[in-house]
């Protein structure tokens, strides 16, 4: 199993891969599934290998002038080649030395049999082993043997040199190169924008926000890792793994001799993992089931072995539901997404929908649109959810149930914000506008339209939370949503710029009849963001991180686009908010650390088990780019002061919490921490496209004798729906490590085995694309 371990952002691909099996018909003139912006050429599908040039690096052939030899090398001619040769090798020793200039460097070769073992140095560092061996006799070419985008920009020299050998062989072996591709980097980006004037609208914006001292002994923020495919979804599994999910695009990242666009990310050692992601997950959402297993659900296309960035062709993302088993080990060799779109489909398509677990531990499915873009339309818009496993309810048979809610909030309604609350019943809120869904009646109840014009929902896109619930008050449920944009949803993208401000209400409404009544209460964050991202402390505190200043989500769309970014003016200081704070005095930058990467569309984030702020991702970009704003692989830990302390700790495994059980549990609490003492109970949620849904903290009932923590359930799945969650054991706004445990019976959802069928039998795999295809169009590839 390949594992890429992780120093300064270096990887070295071991070229072991794994086997993936894609169908190879495709529709020949069905309409594309793809309904936003294209650059040149990337409609033209191409053989989809690891070899690429984003926007911004540039490629140089074997034959360059500035490749120098030693040693016995050939040219081998190839139309599968980059410039169709290679310079190849089996003379032990033999070397090549490469001069560039940049902050980033990839060499790609080929991997089979005869390939072997070589040593890699940059800059005369002590050097690294490379592996190209693939077992396989046919070759696999274009493969990125090895990267590194951690260099500091300047001019750097890259050496390799060939051992002729690997484990278990007498043979020599070879060592070819293809071509090398050189990052520029942030140094030429600089210069690039340096006398624009977007730079200039860029200090005079941080300028004005007056910004607090990022200074601090207590926050610490630390970049270290890197996610190997970009972070547009984001999940903690485990103690030990994040779970990352991207589109298909060219990530560094290797699977099956091809890019992966899904990886495992290990919290401690900060190795990565590629997972076998078999159909395209752009813009899915997720949630995790009863059980503990998670599901990534909706996207794109994609072909079997071929791809464009806009096209992605057949094997259906769109109607897709990916299973991924619960992994708990610190191994991960054995954890990957499962596909069977034979037997587990959604019945319509979604691309950019939202995905709540209920209070029965099953998922709820809601909205998004029919086919890829950027804003919806009521041609493109899919106003209805269904169910996972697939219910019977309302007549539907395991069929999606039409909402009106998402035919009114058009046309700035994908991503749903969405939260279950303690009745059972569903909050929604899209555009301006805002529900509660009884699903169980398929009953709707309007609530006060979001304030002052605010739009919250896809492309204008806030944050939003469930605040922490509570025994003290009954489990009052209110929601909190933060950012968006006063831009009109009817506006005409050329009518739309990256310089338009982004908005920063926050609106809080509690959501009993009284607090309904009262309407929604608001309040300002220190700096406007459009895209932020919110996440729930054990403390009970928001951290409010990444977003824009100005403009709008997506790219390529609008206006004075910064490199295809929609938006501009990254808002780099964090914010902390107090809930429970005199209103007025809740929002706070103090010692908060301002970060240096601009974390725009496509960012995540997301609290740990540890109790820091995982930040990764930013890629408003149609496939990876090294212009200004481009794709973004680096991690970033922001510490709270709590990180730095004496710490509380819960000793022993609690498996398993059942709806009002009583467990005890072993603790420890520092000398002199004894005081105010709370039990966190968190949902971390499943996080992309500033979208919290399942995010969740509820305060269970406790009481302590000595070191033995006695800990109520929460009373119901409507107060916490069944299904995985973390205990934290918080004693004077000092948590400990969270403590992985299922809440409920940890059974799987209730199954309909009619209504399953049912869908099955009333849809089809890749509908969308058949659907709109000729009849009898499909040819084989």
């Amino acid at each position: 199993m390949a594992v890429w371990r992780l120093k300064r952002f270096v990887a070295i691909n071991t070229c072991i891969f794994f086997a993936n099996v894609f169908p190879v018909t495709v529709s020949a003139t069905a309409v594309s599934a793809w309904n936003g912006h294209t650059t040149p050429g990337s409609t033209t599908p191409t053989t989809f290998t690891p070899f690429y040039v984003p926007p911004g690096a540039k490629a140089y052939d074997s034959s360059s002038p500035l490749i120098h030899y030693t040693g016995k090398w050939e040219a081998v001619y190839s139309s599968g080649y980059y410039h169709k040769s290679i310079q190849s090798t089996s003379q032990k020793g033999a070397t090549i030395s490469f001069t560039f200039k940049g902050t980033g460097i990839e060499w790609f070769g080929t991997c089979d049999r005869k390939h072997g073992i070589a040593y890699v140095s940059i800059d005369g560092h002590k050097p690294r082993i490379v592996d190209a061996y693939h077992d396989d006799d046919i070759p696999l070419k274009q493969q990125r043997i090895f990267w590194d985008f951690d260099l500091a920009y300047g001019t750097h020299t890259i050496k390799i040199t060939n051992s002729a050998h690997r484990k278990g062989s007498s043979k020599s072996t070879l060592c070819d190169i293809d071509a090398f591709v050189v990052t520029r980097g942030a140094g030429v980006r600089d210069q690039d924008q340096s006398l624009t004037q977007s730079s200039l609208q860029v200090s005079a914006f941080l300028a004005s926000q007056n910004l607090e001292s990022t200074v601090s002994p207590q926050w610490t923020l630390t970049q270290k890792g890197t996610t190997g495919v970009h972070a547009m979804q984001l999940a903690i599994i485990s103690s030990s793994h994040a779970l990352i999910v991207d589109k298909v695009e060219h990530n560094p990242l290797t699977v099956s001799g091809h890019p992966a666009w899904g990886a495992l990310y290990n919290l401690h050692t900060h190795a990565i993992k590629p997972l076998n992601m078999q159909s395209n997950s752009f813009c899915a959402g997720g949630t995790f089931l009863r059980n503990g297993t998670l599901i990534n659900v909706g996207g794109n296309p994609i072909v079997a072995g071929r791809t464009s960035s806009a096209d992605f062709g057949d094997l259906d993302g769109l109607q897709a539901i990916r299973i991924f088993s619960p992994c708990d080990s610190d191994s991960v060799d054995n954890c990957d997404m499962y596909e069977n779109h034979s037997r587990i489909r959604m019945a319509s398509p979604r691309w950019y929908n939202t995905v709540v677990r209920l209070n029965d531990g099953s998922a709820m499915i809601i909205g998004g649109s029919k086919r890829g873009g950027w804003m919806n339309n009521a041609t493109t818009n899919n106003p209805t959810i269904e169910y996972y496993p697939p219910k019977n309810i309302h007549g539907s048979n395991g069929l999606p149930i039409h909402l009106d809610f998402l035919v009114r909030t058009l046309n700035s309604n994908l991503f749903p914000i969405a939260f279950s609350l303690p009745d059972g019943k569903i909050f929604m809120a899209a555009n301006r506008d805002a529900i509660i869904y009884d699903w169980k009646r398929n009953e709707e109840r309007k609530l006060p339209q979001i304030p002052n014009g605010v739009r919250v929902t896809y492309p204008m896109t806030g944050t939003a939370l469930l605040l922490p619930l509570s025994p003290i008050n009954q489990y009052q449920p209110e929601v909190i949503i933060c950012g968006g944009s006063n831009i009109l949803d009817n506006k005409a993208s050329y009518a739309i710029s990256s310089q338009d401000p982004a908005s920063s209400q926050c609106s809080r409404l509690v959501l009993t009849d009284k607090g309904i009544d009262d309407g929604w209460k608001v309040e300002s964050m220190l700096q406007a963001r459009i895209m932020p991202d919110a996440v729930l402390l054990p403390t009970g505190d928001v951290l409010i991180v990444n977003g824009a200043g100005t403009g709008i989500s997506g790219y390529g769309n609008v206006l004075h686009q910064v490199g295809s970014s929609n938006a501009d003016h990254p808002v780099l200081t964090p914010v902390l908010y107090n809930p429970l704070a005199v209103q007025g005095s809740r929002f706070s930058s103090a010692g908060l650390p301002a970060s240096s990467i601009p974390r725009l569309y496509h960012s995540v984030a997301t609290l740990t088990p540890a109790g820091d702020v995982m930040i990764a991702g930013s890629n408003p970009n149609l496939d990876r780019s090294e212009v200004k704003y481009g794709t973004e692989y680096r991690v970033e830990w922001l510490s709270p002061p709590y990180m730095q302390m004496k710490r509380p700790e819960i000793y022993g495994k609690v498996a398993r919490i059942d709806f009002g059980e009583e467990v005890q549990v072993q603790v420890t609490i520092p000398p002199a921490k004894q005081g105010n003492e709370k039990v966190a109970l968190m949902d971390l949620g499943y996080v992309t496209h500033a979208n919290h849904a399942n995010t969740r903290l509820v305060y269970l009932e406790c009481s302590r004798v000595d070191d033995v923590l006695k800990v109520v359930g929460p009373p119901d799945g409507g107060v916490y729906p069944p299904g995985p969650g973390w205990i934290y054991y918080v004693v004077n706004g000092v948590p400990s490590v969270g403590v992985k445990v299922i809440i409920g019976d940890g059974k799987s959802p209730p199954v309909d085995k009619g209504a399953w069928e049912n869908l099955l039998e009333n849809s089809a795999v890749d509908q969308y694309e058949r659907s709109k295809g000729a009849k009898g169009a499909d040819v084989s590839e």
